[in-house]
């Protein structure tokens, strides 16, 4: 059987080199991922049973011949801070969270150092000398305390250095660097004790550490080393994915006399190579999940398809964006912590009791939104039993609220929900052990067998993790007792957590990210974030030791970085068929940026045997923008239309509804849909129009029908803040109404209702003689007119009523602004078929069901707007636009009300027509 993938032939080379006695070797490999498909090459090479070869990762053996165990990242760094506070005077000791910020770089370049085994007093004293130069037009004397503070850091830099290398030592632990030195230290010891051969496998990019082991272990016969580089890279001088290979092909001793192994001609067989650009991260999802779902309906096997992210956060609208009869998959990337929704609960757990906790130790006063937060979130929603919480909570309006509140509307709460709201003490270990207990509950409700709990639960397992870490160094640093210092902590060590997922690595599709990829062959390789700065990650460093120091002293720059990625991005292609390389084609916004390098190279340099296509997606744009929304009038539309027509009625504002937008009145009036309640953090407009309204009909109702005297207007004057408060209480229910912008709108409030009492009354004090007769009353009238289908039923609530000076006049309140020009009439024709005629519709509504019980008198409406209060009662006016010398009409007589009912009369048959569908205004 032909070697198709390195793998392979390293299976075919080995059992030749070394037949059955496999025991006796160790496979060294960059990753332990690769383990397991090494095992699968050999199984299908072998034809009886051995025993089989130790296989590792390169960290694993460089552990092994160090003797000294890994340290995890979080672990680390609270023992840095130990070592810290030994080496700082009290006074001078920053809390965590401060040291936190430096200490992570800090650690990052002292593995750097160790694993390019540099003289750490070397390059620490250069660094410090450095800083000292930069600072030297200074003059000493007038150094200010910060710059000496500044200057003593660098100057602390090696003892840092060295107390921690020696404390981890002694504790036998250490970070990679620290066991990559130690490792090179003890090589000599390993290799008199060592029996077996070793086998490395796959490397590209080697520090100087492990080139030091690799180049012993070659020279005392105890290795061999296999390479995986093709001919077009390495003899291309400037081609940066030989760059490290070419490099150790000239100048390791070892290749003077032994052959150079392997060299590969694969990258110039063909090849499908397909480059497509994409607006947005989310895009490239997509079209990710159209090409597996294509490659599987071409017969392609998924086990042979990698699926490679250039960056992490697109794990997940991929995952949603596959196709449903993937079967099974195999994750393995890292996935940081920071979008992981079991932090983010943490985080909003911390928020919500820490706000609580400021706000008021006694109450415990918890914030509307905090509470939503946490009740809304994915991993709660379904086990909180809450939605009666929720629902109250935005139908009474509540924004702050005790903890009492919350349990009393709670009502029988479940162990979960006592978990998340029981009051928090400021006691970082009862804090620690409630999120335990927390992330254990939620564990206790996910499946085992459904794939999303899958991934519920690795998500719940590495903040898991962290929790414990923190419990243990919670028990020997008390400072961690503050809530605090404990969400400072928490938020610095969570950078360092990584979830890690589980899966059946030799079946189903492979989702990795670039570093899982090493070694591994794939026919079908589809690679997203083709971007600059994603794919090839960019400039960015995070150390304290310049680019030009670091070129000196042989650090690794973004520049080698660069090559790495290079490699790697060129490994995925090597042996791989069928390839999809997509980028963002965004130049704008958070996830934009140019389309990388490599893509650039692959059309520059494209071999001949390459079907190299670029292609552009994008979002198919309709001729339309929006099609505007369009329901037929069925059987049951026109029996409802028929109902509100004779039995409920139609109110002026559904008639002027109908006109803003026929959708909305079908949505409200046939489909009787409200809008959903939600909490009313600040006053709405329309909010504030009804406790206005709710005043005056209070203030008023004991003066129903009598004539009103300045007396009577200044005993209301008196009641009013009092009457406008008892409003603002039964409207916006528990909302607070004592600061921010509902206590200006209640301000707003009690001034409209004294500007327009002040008015009242100057109106009474200059001869009006005002007799009040209705209020916020519901009056209804049957129109009947052969040119409708059946008489029609209007009905509404008019705001006010009242005799004036001989005439009766309605008004219409408005808190909104309203201008005189809203209510002057010019042309009857198409009154009901403009929206800027809303008001005039209305208010002649008003007169029409209420001429019945005028008694002959004339009629006058108009509107009172409380954002125009100087213009006082704008009444309608007709005003006929033909004829200039005709007289301005400024009541609503008979023959008024016989255009308006015509006018009217067109609107409703438009209503009614069967044939005409509700059709959405597009404004």
């Amino acid at each position: 059987m032909a070697d198709t993938t390195f793998l392979d032939k390293l299976s075919t080379q080995i059992i030749s080199s070394y037949g059955s006695n496999l025991s006796n070797i160790t496979i060294v490999l960059p990753n332990k991922r690769a383990r397991i498909f090494l095992l699968e090459a050999l199984k299908k090479k072998l034809t009886g049973t051995v025993f089989a070869p130790n296989i590792t990762s390169i960290e694993d053996f460089v552990q092994d011949v160090a003797g000294i165990r890994s340290i995890d990242a979080i672990e680390l760094l609270f023992e840095f801070y130990n070592v810290y506070l030994s080496l700082t005077p009290k006074e001078k000791q920053q809390p965590f969270e401060t040291f936190a910020n430096w200490g992570k770089t800090l650690l990052q370049d002292f593995n750097e150092i160790d694993r390019y085994l540099l003289n750490p007093a070397h390059v620490l004293t250069y660094l410090e000398n450095i800083q000292e130069i930069e600072h030297w037009a200074v003059d000493v004397d007038n150094r200010t305390s910060m710059i000496e503070a500044y200057l003593e850091f660098w100057k602390l830099l090696p003892s840092y250095y060295n107390t921690l290398y020696a404390h981890l030592l002694d504790k036998g632990v250490g970070y990679q660097g620290l066991i990559y030195r130690e490792a090179v230290r003890n090589i000599n010891h390993f290799s008199n004790a060592n029996k077996g051969e070793l086998v490395f496998a796959g490397f590209n990019a080697l520090n100087a550490a492990e080139e030091k082991i690799i180049q012993h272990l070659l020279s005392m016969a105890q290795a061999r080393v296999y390479w995986d580089i093709d001919y077009a890279f390495l003899n291309d001088p400037y081609h940066d994915a030989g760059l490290f290979i070419r490099r150790f092909k000239k100048e390791w001793k070892q290749y003077a006399s032994h052959n150079f192994e392997w060299l590969t001609d694969e990258f110039s067989q063909p090849k499908n190579i397909h480059i497509i650009g994409t607006p947005k991260t989310v895009g490239q999802a997509k079209i990710a999940g159209e090409i597996v779902e294509r490659l599987q309906s071409e017969g392609h096997s998924l086990d042979k398809t990698a699926l490679v992210l250039g960056e992490e956060s697109l794990l997940i609208p991929l995952l949603y964006s596959l196709p449903s009869n993937v079967g099974s998959l195999n994750i393995t990337m890292g996935y940081s912590s920071r979008n992981n929704p079991a932090q983010i609960l943490v985080q909003k757990l911390f928020k919500m009791h820490t706000n609580a906790l400021g706000r008021n130790e006694k109450s415990y006063t918890l914030y509307y939104r905090e509470v939503l937060d946490i009740l809304t979130h994915p991993l709660v929603e379904p086990y909180a039993g809450a939605s009666k919480l929720v629902d109250t909570i935005n139908r009474n309006n509540i924004t702050f609220f005790s903890l009492n509140k919350l349990f009393e509307i709670q009502g029988e709460a479940s162990p979960f929900f006592t978990l998340l709201f029981t009051r928090w003490e400021n006691n970082g270990g009862e804090i620690l052990g409630r999120f335990t207990d927390i992330l254990l509950a939620l564990k206790s409700f996910l499946s085992n067998d459904d794939e999303e709990d899958k991934i519920s639960k690795a998500f719940l397992y590495s903040i898991f993790k962290v929790i414990n870490k923190l419990t243990n160094y919670y028990e020997s640093h008390p400072q961690m007792d503050s809530l605090p210092v404990l969400h400072a902590i928490y938020k610095q060590v969570i950078d360092l957590a990584e979830v890690s997922f589980e899966g059946e690595p030799l079946s189903g599709l492979q989702i990795m990210g670039v570093l899982e990829s090493r070694v591994l062959d794939f026919e079908n390789v589809i690679i997203t974030s083709m971007n600059e700065g994603k794919f090839p990650a960019g400039k960015s460093q995070n150390s304290f030791i310049p680019y030009d120091v670091k070129r000196e002293l042989g650090l690794p720059t973004f520049k080698e970085k660069d090559a790495i990625y290079s490699y790697h991005f060129y490994h995925l292609l090597l042996r791989a068929k069928n390839v999809y390389l997509l980028y963002n084609t965004e130049s704008e916004g958070l996830d934009a940026g140019e389309r990388s390098r490599f893509l650039t190279q692959l059309e520059i340099e494209k071999k001949p045997n390459h079907n190299l296509t670029v292609d552009v997606y994008n979002a198919v744009l309709p001729p339309k923008a929006y099609e505007p929304m369009e329901v037929p009038k069925t059987e049951s539309v026109m029996a409802r239309l028929r109902e509100i027509a004779t039995v409920k009625g139609f109110s002026p504002s559904a008639l002027t509804g109908y006109l803003r937008n026929p959708i909305q009145f079908y949505y409200q009036r046939i489909l009787r849909i409200s809008e959903a309640d939600e909490v009313e953090e600040s006053i709405a407009l329309n909010t504030l129009g009804t406790i206005i309204h709710g005043a005056l009909e209070e203030l008023y109702k004991p003066l129903t029908g009598k004539f009103l005297t300045v007396q009577d207007i200044e005993a209301m004057a008196a009641l009013a803040d009092d009457e406008v408060m008892r409003q603002f209480v039964t409207v916006y229910k528990e909302g607070e109404i004592k600061k921010g912008r509902n206590l200006l709108a209640f301000e707003v409030a009690k001034r409209n209702v004294h500007n327009f009492l002040k008015q009242e009354k100057a109106a009474i004090t200059t001869g009006d003689a005002v007799k009040v007769l209705y209020l916020e009353h519901k009056f209804e009238r049957v129109l009947e007119d052969s040119r409708l289908p059946y008489p029609i039923m209007i009905s509404g609530n008019i705001d006010r009523i009242e005799e004036r000076n001989g005439r009766i006049r309605i008004t219409d309140y408005k808190t909104g602004k309203v201008e005189k020009s809203n209510v002057v009439l010019k042309n009857w024709d198409g009154l009901t078929a403009e929206i800027k005629n809303d008001k005039i519709i209305q208010l002649l509504c008003y007169v029409f069901m209420y001429e019945p019980e005028a008694k002959g008198m004339e009629i006058e409406a108009g509107i009172i707007s409380f954002k125009n209060m100087k213009s006082g009662f704008m009444g309608f006016n007709f005003k006929d636009g033909f004829d200039k010398s005709a007289a301005v009409l400024d009541v609503v007589d008979a023959a008024v009300l016989e255009e308006f009912k015509s006018q009217l009369i067109v609107l409703i048959n438009e209503i009614l027509n069967p044939e005409l569908p509700f059709t959405e205004e597009v404004r």
